[in-house]
């Protein structure tokens, strides 16, 4: 894992419990900063998470789409499309 990649944390027990997926930061001590559309999740092992996407340089955000394909209206940024470029 590195900086900046792409990961789904799947957390059964403890404080963040539930399923996280977002950015990941790597601390010094080995556990990792997720950031999501929810905010910041800090302290999650490696050992949780699946990589999604490696980090290549960009800034990938994540929206819903409904069964039309139009961006959901609960979603923060309705107007980007479904896998949008920063």
């Amino acid at each position: 894992f590195q900086t900046g990649d792409m990961v789904k944390a799947v957390i059964d027990k403890g404080v963040h419990l539930g399923t996280w997926v977002g950015r990941v930061a790597v601390r010094a001590s080995g556990s990792f900063n997720i950031q999501t559309t929810a905010g910041v999740r800090q302290g999650i092992g490696w050992k949780v998470c699946r990589m999604l996407q490696r980090a290549d340089g960009y800034g990938y955000s994540l929206t819903q789409t409904n069964k039309k394909g139009a961006a959901s209206s609960t979603c923060p940024k309705a107007e980007v499309s479904a896998a949008s470029v920063r």
